[in-house]
Formats: structure tokens, C-alpha cells, sequence
């Protein structure tokens, strides 16, 4: 669906991109992250044909990029861009009409996403007047009230509740289902790895790691597994290294209750801890414990 060749863009002696090769699928959440300054704004303002790159090449569908292509994009700027003083039904009736919509198209669209966003009550009261959770919902109902097949969210989180965050993750989920495109770049990697099929982590200007979310988080565990257990669990050998272990004593006696202990192992055939374990312990529970999202960023971007 979206492709970039080769991107790079330079601001005098600021190299803010370099060489960035991108594959996106269609109907896929893809997840742009990477640290302030890395050049996913950049990126972004690329990709919806704000700025040019000053080389290589990006395309949709196969097709070089083009001003046709920037009525398929719906852009949710990090920064809000509502008009304060203006009421939001209009200011919505405005934004869609300039997206190309009948006044009969946009007035259904707007009631739809009012009432899917909850703001309903509020189509007549001003921007100002709105708290910023409310804010950045109407922001959002001006993303995508023309039905874009390519969604680019920045920072979409930001000042929601836990709540309206769940409900705009079920949102985003749909429109995905529904098969548009959606490129999300966020710093809450909860809800990026929760959403996303697929990644590409910028830092300083160059792609550091891309590829499918799943892959990613098993190619980089390092085999670090959590045992419940009963027992006296066997020290450090050729199979493992005890990485924190408390057991329960009483007057400096052991007590034969439930423990937790984090091994990593050094092999990657569990079956054959296991076999040595049960010979002295009781396995209540093992647990595999895969990296988080939020852990392999600041592995690649520190």
C-alpha cells in the first residue's frame, strides 16, 4: 500500500532522515516510533506530502506519489489544529466540505462519528469551551470524516482518560478490520504494541529495527522464564543462572510453600529444564517473559 525508496531530507547541516526504506501492507496498524528528534516528524509531513523529500521516492499502491494520493491520507497532528472560536458541528462541516464532501455527505458523517466519539452534546459549543480529552475527539471526527483509506495518528492518546483511550483503541481497531491503512506513532507502547501488526524504529535519522511486531519481541527475548514452585529449587548449573530468587523462612527454618524465582536459561530446549526440575522441585507455574515493546525501544534508542 505505502512504500518509501530511499527517503532522505536534510535541514542545512541537519540530517533529519537518511536513506529510510518502508514497506506498509494494506488494511495493517503500522507502528512508527523512535525518540524526540529521530525524524518521525519528518517522516509523517513526507508521507502526507507536506514537504518533499530532497531524495528517493514514496508510493502508494505502486503509483509514484502524487497530490491525487493526499485525499485517500487522514492526518491527526500531534499539535491541535481547531479553530478555537468556532463552534464544532461547523467547524467540522467546514473541514469535511474541504475534504470534498457534499454538505448532505458531511452532515451524516459528522452525526455518525458524534455519536461514536460521544461529543454529540457538544456540537454546538465552542473549542474553547471543551476539555482537551473532548478537544482531541473532535480532532479526530475531522480525521477521518471523509473516510480516509490511509490513517496517520500522532500522539492520538494524548489527553484521554483510560477510558476514551480503550474506546479509541476499539475505533482504530474497526477502521482496521474495515481495511484502512493506519500508520500510528506514539510514545504509550502499551497501545502500541496492544494495536500494531508491524513497526519500524527510527533513531537518529535512520531506521535502527523493522519488521513484524511478533517476530520482533521473540527474536529479542533472552530466555528468561518466572517458575512457581514448591520445594528447594537447585542452584546455579550448566542449564541456567538464577537471576532473583526469595524463599519463605520462619525462624530461619525453610517452609515447603509456594516460591517465585527468574532463571534465564542457556539453552533454548525448556523441555530439558524441566526434566531437571521436576526431579527436586513441585512446578506450580513457568512463565515465559517476552520483552516488552517498551523495553526493546529504549534497548535500540540508548
Amino acid at each position: 500500500m505505502i512504500r518509501t525508496e530511499k527517503i532522505s531530507k536534510q535541514y542545512d547541516n541537519h540530517i533529519a532522515l537518511q536513506n529510510i526504506d518502508l514497506e506498509i501492507p494494506k488494511g495493517s496498524i503500522f507502528g512508527l516510533l523512535g525518540p524526540n528528534g529521530a525524524g518521525k516528524t519528518t517522516l509523517i509531513r513526507i508521507l502526507t506530502q507536506i514537504i518533499l523529500p530532497d531524495s528517493g521516492n514514496l508510493y502508494f499502491n505502486n503509483e509514484l506519489a502524487s497530490s491525487k494520493h493526499q485525499q485517500m491520507i487522514g492526518y491527526l497532528p500531534e499539535e491541535r489544529g481547531l479553530y478555537k472560536k468556532m463552534k464544532v458541528f461547523e467547524q467540522l462541516l467546514y473541514l469535511a466540505q474541504l475534504k470534498g464532501l457534499n454538505k448532505f455527505e458531511a452532515t451524516k458523517n459528522i452525526d455518525f462519528w458524534m455519536q461514536k466519539l460521544d461529543i454529540h452534546t457538544w456540537k454546538n459549543k465552542t473549542v474553547e469551551e471543551l476539555s482537551k480529552g473532548m478537544q482531541q475527539k473532535v480532532q479526530f471526527a475531522a480525521t477521518v470524516i471523509h473516510q480516509p483509506q490511509i490513517l496517520i495518528l500522532d500522539e492520538p492518546f494524548t489527553g484521554f482518560d483510560p477510558i476514551n483511550a480503550q474506546m479509541l483503541i476499539e475505533i482504530i481497531k474497526g477502521m482496521k478490520n474495515n481495511g484502512t491503512t493506519i500508520i500510528l506513532s506514539s510514545h504509550r507502547m502499551e497501545q502500541t504494541e496492544q494495536l500494531c501488526d508491524s513497526i519500524a524504529m527510527v533513531h537518529q535519522a535512520k531506521i535502527v529495527l523493522q519488521g513484524n511486531l511478533k517476530s520482533i519481541i521473540k527474536t529479542n527475548k533472552k530466555n528468561i522464564y518466572k517458575i512457581t514452585f514448591k520445594g528447594v529449587f537447585p542452584e546455579n548449573n550448566t542449564l541456567y543462572t538464577i537471576l532473583n530468587y526469595e524463599e519463605n523462612y520462619k525462624d530461619n527454618i525453610f517452609i515447603n510453600s509456594e516460591s517465585e524465582i527468574y532463571i534465564q536459561s542457556y539453552t533454548l530446549n525448556l523441555n530439558e529444564i524441566l526434566v531437571f526440575l521436576i526431579q527436586t522441585i513441585e512446578i506450580l507455574q513457568i512463565i515465559d517473559l517476552k520483552p516488552t515493546l517498551n523495553e526493546i525501544f529504549i534497548e535500540k534508542t540508548t
